[in-house]
Formats: structure tokens, C-alpha cells, sequence
């Protein structure tokens, strides 16, 4: 069966881009990635996709006039790649939805909290503020609502006492890196099902378990 062709988009240190780099590199992994693009000539990402072997590219949003005109020339270049499926994974531009309909369903988005809690930006400052016990990360099929489309992975971290944002943050950046490659691997494989504004998951494993934050005295 032939992997799933990705094309990452990055705008910075591309972290979620090395999760994925690492998961591809293990041959039964169903997918692989065909290009890594930035909108920022100076993402230390494209290093990452370089060093892995993976063409790496810049389309750079500042020459366009307009959202469009860019994301026409972005469009362009995920078709050369022969792109399945497109990861954004720190890509810092708000996607017009022109864009947002060409890739319907073929367009995935990581975010740092449990949507659709705290969508939009500065999420551990106000997770931390809102006194959440709970915080998280999000892999969703994008819509032309920022933050919003069907969610196909989550992956739960505890906020401790005493956390501060980079505590906070690094803790669920640890849980997107294995949440992205996990989500990644279900749509790969044809596991995923978009049914209305949810995904279902095949062969999902049913479970009662509960997480209580905190947990009850003495376990219970």
C-alpha cells in the first residue's frame, strides 16, 4: 500500500515537524513526508527537514498583495509535491477559506489545549488563569473557523501546582509530539471517518475510565 504523501507546514522551530520526521523514518510508518514549507525564510525548521533529506522550501507571505495571492503560490507548491495530506505544526497564518475548502478533509491542525477549550492564541496564560486542572493538545481537521473542525486525536496533561506557562507549555508540547504522528498514522491508514463536525474513529477501543484531577483521597 503506498504511505500517505504530507506536506508540513511550519513558520518556526518545527518541533511537531521532527515528530513526524522521526515517526516517517520507520519504514512501516504508513506515511511519509514530501516537502516541508515555511512562510519565514528563517525557520530553524526547515534545517530539521533538510537534515532529514526532505526537500524543504520557502514561500514567503511578505512579496504577496494579498492572503490569497500567497496562499495561490502555497497551493501551487503542495500540488508539485504530489501533497496527500497537508500538517500545519506552527504555522503562523490565519488561512483564508478559499484555502481552507481547496484542502477540505485533506487539512490538519495541532493546537496546545483541549478544543474546543481556549482556542486562538496565548493558551497556557489562560488556562493557568482560568484555574484548569486539565489542559492538553488537539489534533483537528481545519475548518475556516480558527480552532474549530472535527478533532481527531487529544491527549490530556495534568496542570500542576506551582506550573508557570513554560512548565506548562513543555509539558504539552511533549504530549503533541506523540499525539501529531498518532493522528497522522489513523488518517494514513483510512481509520478516520468525518461524519458531520465529528471523526469517528474505526476500531477505536471502548473505555470507562475516568481521570479525576485531583484524585480522590487515598486513590479512590
Amino acid at each position: 500500500m503506498a504511505r500517505l504523501r504530507l506536506a508540513v507546514l511550519i513558520s518556526g522551530r518545527g518541533t511537531n515537524l521532527q515528530s513526524l520526521i522521526d515517526a516517517c523514518a520507520d519504514a512501516g510508518y504508513p506515511a511519509e513526508i514530501g516537502i516541508a514549507i515555511s512562510n519565514n525564510p528563517d525557520a530553524r525548521g526547515l534545517e530539521r527537514a533538510a537534515r532529514a533529506g526532505i526537500a524543504a522550501r520557502t514561500v514567503d507571505h511578505r512579496p504577496f498583495a494579498d492572503r490569497e495571492a500567497f496562499e495561490r503560490a502555497l497551493d501551487a507548491a503542495l500540488g508539485e509535491a504530489d501533497t496527500g495530506l497537508v500538517c500545519l505544526a506552527g504555522f503562523m497564518r490565519l488561512l483564508t477559506p478559499w484555502f481552507v475548502e481547496r484542502w477540505r478533509d485533506r487539512l490538519i491542525n495541532i493546537h496546545p489545549s483541549l478544543l474546543p477549550a481556549f482556542p486562538g492564541l496565548d493558551t497556557h496564560a489562560r488556562v493557568l488563569a482560568a484555574g484548569a486542572r486539565v489542559s492538553g493538545c488537539t489534533v483537528h481537521f481545519v475548518r475556516a473557523e480558527m480552532d474549530r473542525g472535527p478533532i481527531v486525536v487529544q491527549a490530556a496533561v495534568p496542570v500542576v501546582e506551582g506550573d508557570d506557562e513554560a512548565r506548562l507549555a513543555a509539558r504539552v508540547l511533549a504530549a503533541e509530539h506523540r499525539a501529531y504522528p498518532l493522528a497522522v498514522r489513523l488518517i494514513a491508514e483510512g481509520r478516520v471517518r468525518i461524519a458531520g463536525d465529528r471523526c469517528v474513529i474505526d476500531g477505536e477501543e471502548e473505555s470507562g475510565a475516568t481521570l479525576f484531577s485531583p484524585s480522590s483521597p487515598g486513590g479512590r
